[in-house]
């Protein structure tokens, strides 16, 4: 055996029937992501040569969802056991590998415990935890000396082993030579009528093979989801992790258990996250930032000192240094903010640039803009970027006052220092530092009366 070959094996052929659901179990989310794809993070993450998945119920749906990723599919079309789905995956294994089986439906395993478990293994080597409620999972049985003899599952325990605390985990590591041989003797003659895979310990203890064990104290890096109550379970435990890492990081958090972050949160010094932010994708918070309660933030950076006022979305946003964003805005894909400038409430931002101190404070959509430095734009304010069929751009220099529920219909270019009276409708060019009006004729109709209801 190379100590330096591994190969992963990943089974992923279960369909979950307790999910209640027609999607396959390892595509359900967790912090955003597919269980397998919490699994796939981990498996990368030890270097293999290879990593082999088993995929079943669903057929291609599970492949066609990692076509990013590099991984040798293998179909295990009947699900017969955990013994049967590692026999689908043998003819691809490396012949002097080591080989670790993970489950795909174990978001949170421990890169540390599997790599303790690597560095023990030389024949067969389990992945065990003690719990205080082992109903439900295969027991780990040993002799007087403290050796692993077997593994025996619920189904098949006696009253002596129902009462071992030490369970399998399901993950567990071997030599392909061994693992191969072993594999070939499987059969299913047990309660459930399926090949396990936990039955090959029996094997290697009958061959004079010591079985290690690395017994890890942390449950939920080795707990399975197999109903939407282990998913909810495992999603907040999920998040309470990364809140207490961006705590030690030195985040003020005003409820560490009412944060989501799914994706990647980096984060700088004095940075403040109030209530129910949702954190999604790559989002980097700089020095100073503060986020106001129930903001959505995906992939975004935000620069020092910047404000987030509650209730504020944005996707795909880049935002420079003392900027005032919210509440109730919403920005958009291409997106950028240079430095102090302001965005207020149910203002709605895409595909816009703002230079340095503009303000668009209220009510206001601004689409396919660029916007020069120390701009106002007044309440009620659009920019008329779509004709029906194709977007067009408008330019604002700087200096520029717009005045409330104006519409600026693009292409159009407003000049440096321009003023455009309020209730304007500008379908051509404004000229620099002039006041444009465009309005209609203002009257007063006499003697007319507003309608009655008629009664009946």
């Amino acid at each position: 055996m190379n100590k330096n070959l591994l190969n992963i094996v990943i089974l992923a052929a279960g369909k979950g029937t307790r999910m209640h659901s027609s999607k396959p179990k390892v595509l359900h989310n967790l912090a955003g992501k597919p269980l397998l794809q919490h699994v796939l993070n981990c498996a990368k993450q030890l270097s293999p040569e290879k990593i082999i998945v088993v995929y079943g119920y669903g057929g291609e749906i599970v492949p066609d969802a990692f076509e990013h990723e590099t991984i040798s599919w293998v179909e295990q079309a009947e699900q017969l056991g955990t013994g049967h789905a590692v026999q689908q995956a043998a003819p691809l294994l490396d012949k002097d590998a080591k080989v670790l089986i993970l489950l795909g439906d174990v978001p949170l395993v421990n890169i540390s415990s599997c790599k303790a478990l690597l560095s023990k293994t030389e024949q067969l080597g389990l992945l065990t935890v003690k719990k205080q409620n082992p109903s439900g999972y295969g027991r780990i049985v040993r002799d007087a000396s403290n050796k692993v003899t077997a593994i025996v599952e619920q189904k098949d325990a006696n009253d002596v082993q129902l009462k071992i605390n030490e369970v399998n985990s399901g993950i567990i590591a071997a030599n392909t030579s061994h693992l191969s041989a072993w594999l070939q003797q499987l059969n299913n003659n047990n309660a459930q009528k399926e090949f396990y895979l936990t039955d090959i310990v029996a094997m290697a203890v009958n061959d004079g093979f010591e079985v290690s064990t690395e017994i890890t104290d942390d449950e939920a890096a080795v707990a399975g989801v197999n109903s939407k109550p282990d998913l909810a379970t495992l999603e907040r435990e999920f998040q309470q992790r990364q809140a207490l890492k961006l705590m030690q990081a030195g985040v003020t958090l005003f409820d560490p258990l009412r944060i989501d972050v799914r994706g990647d949160l980096e984060v700088g010094h004095d940075v403040e996250i109030d209530v129910g932010c949702i954190f999604e994708g790559k989002v980097v918070l700089a020095n100073g930032v503060k986020i106001g309660a129930y903001c959505v933030i995906k992939d975004s950076n935000l620069g020092v000192g910047t404000t987030v006022a509650p209730f504020t979305h944005m996707e795909q946003v880049v935002i420079a240094d003392d900027c005032r964003i919210g509440p109730f805005a919403r920005l958009r894909p291409g997106t950028t903010l240079n430095t102090d400038t302001h965005i207020g409430n149910f203002v709605e931002l895409k595909n816009s640039q703002v230079d340095v101190g503009s303000k668009i404070n209220h009510l206001s959509y601004v689409g396919d803009t660029s916007i020069g430095k120390s701009v106002n734009i007044g309440a009620g304010t659009i920019t008329c970027n779509y004709d029906g069929a194709n977007k067009f751009r408008t330019q604002i220099g700087d200096n520029v006052f717009i005045g409330s529920d104006t519409q600026l219909i693009a292409p159009v270019t407003i000049g440096d220092g321009a003023t455009i009276a309020a209730g304007s409708t500008i379908t051509k060019d404004a000229p620099a530092d002039r006041l444009t009006i465009s309005r209609g004729r203002q009257i007063t109709i006499e003697g007319w009366k507003r309608p009655q209801k008629v009664k009946k």
